[in-house]
């Protein structure tokens, strides 16, 4: 994976425009406008720093976990395609991830698990463990994909008065649609290899 396919693979992952109604449905519980800012501004930064801790991280919490890189495959594709299928098809309670706590949001549900969610810790733990000598390229990828998410996060407002709601739900679809065929391609890669070693070892 090259630098391009590791930042769009994370952008569809992070899923900015669908999660743009669960944003702004926990933002705007908060009455005063720059008091929101400032909370999306720490919320942004807590997940980039989230991130960037599991990139580094990750790899080493592997090996002290003693877990294979097959493992974590095939887990995060099974995340990433009941999300995906929950993009698709949401529950009647609206939201993909659930219930969330009351009050104002501090790491969590903004942070985690709407932006940095399991799906793409585990791609970004994939990624260093994989390449690890590529980790210039993906701290640049995950950078620009948190920009791009970020940009898309502090503009939401603007962005749903200029699709509405039934675009945003169509881009969450097709979102859906894409990040399906991309848990169906980490399991089918995480179970080649777990065969391969099955019989490299036999």
């Amino acid at each position: 994976m090259d630098l391009l396919s590791a930042t769009l693979t994370l952008i569809l992952i992070m899923d900015p425009l669908g999660n743009i109604p669960m944003f702004l449905s926990i933002l705007n519980k908060i009455p005063d406008e720059n008091r929101r800012r400032k909370i999306l501004i720490r919320e942004l930064l807590l997940a980039l720093l989230v991130l960037l801790v599991f990139l580094f991280l990750g790899r080493h919490l592997l090996q002290w976990l003693n877990l294979q890189p097959q493992s974590l495959r095939i887990g995060g594709g099974i995340v990433l395609f009941l999300i995906a299928i929950k993009m698709i098809f949401p529950p009647p309670s609206g939201g993909i991830m659930g219930q969330f706590p009351e009050g104002e949001p501090l790491l969590v549900p903004l942070a985690v698990p709407l932006l940095a969610g399991p799906s793409t810790l585990a791609m970004l733990i994939l990624l260093s463990s994989n390449a690890p000598e590529k980790w210039m390229s993906w701290l640049l990828a995950v950078i620009l994909a948190w920009l791009l998410t970020s940009v898309v996060m502090i503009c939401s407002g603007s962005l749903l008065r200029l699709l509405g709601e039934k675009g945003l739900v169509a881009v969450e679809r097709l979102m859906g649609m894409v990040l399906v065929t991309l848990s169906v391609q980490m399991l089918l890669d995480g179970f080649s290899d777990y065969l391969r070693k099955l019989m490299e070892s036999s």
